[in-house]
């Protein structure tokens, strides 16, 4: 699903050169559930930032799903990102005027799917997190809890290979934080590859495999067998 080959991105700050991500090489096989640790800037979030077309590498390469998409034009990476990648995130990231079922149907939007089928399409993806009934409600309307539900339909409407989650418990309690991620374990078992950036051990936990970070490079690589399920 994912081959990354020495792959390397630097910043320039000033005088200085960060090396963000330094030489890294991993394979990730398509159905894994990954967890990505490591301490504040240790190159997890570049890394993600890398597999999800958000950013390009200095150096290395970068095949999803069959494509080398290292070297690809920034249209030719949005097209990928729409079609291939779901994204979740920390603070959510949802349109506060907007009712859930809008902000799930925003990605269809962007590939141009037609009006009466993103409504079908989104109000699927939200009963499938368990939110069917409340998809006329706004954001503030929900709890952490429901609104995270709501950017993962979000982040599954466009039949996604790959789900990328940045800190996706980051801002929830724990007994929530437990129920997101049962939803990813149970999305995972549906054949959703699922990689997930946490800096708590108690999230990486229900992960099958754990990669670890520091200084910029892949320092340890760990499958579990079997889950723990949440």
């Amino acid at each position: 699903m994912i081959a990354v080959r020495n792959l390397t991105r630097h910043y320039r700050m000033g005088p200085q050169t960060v090396h963000a991500l330094d030489d890294v090489t991993v394979t990730i096989r398509r159905g894994e559930f990954v967890a990505v640790m490591g301490p504040s800037g240790s190159g997890k979030s570049t890394f993600m930032n890398l597999l999800g077309c958000l950013d390009l590498p200095d150096a290395g390469r970068y095949r999803l799903d069959g494509t080398e998409v290292a070297g690809l034009s920034s249209d030719a990476l949005a097209a990928v990102r729409n079609r291939s990648i779901g994204f979740v995130f920390q603070s959510f990231n949802l349109l506060p005027r907007q009712s859930a079922i809008d902000n799930v149907m925003l990605p269809m939007v962007y590939a141009g799917v037609g009006h009466a089928l993103r409504l079908e399409k989104a109000l699927a993806a939200l009963e499938s997190v368990g939110l069917g009934a409340r998809a006329g409600h706004r954001p503030t309307q929900l709890s952490g809890g429901q609104q995270q539900r709501v950017a993962i339909a979000r982040a599954l409407v466009n039949d996604p290979l790959l789900l990328l989650a940045d800190e996706p418990t980051g801002a929830l309690d724990t007994a929530t934080s437990l129920e997101i991620i049962g939803l990813f374990q149970r999305l995972n078992r549906r054949g959703i590859t699922v990689v997930l950036v946490t800096h708590e051990p108690e999230v990486a936990r229900f992960a099958s495999r754990v990669l670890q970070f520091r200084d910029g490079r892949l320092i340890d690589d760990q499958s579990r067998d079997p889950e723990i399920a949440a």
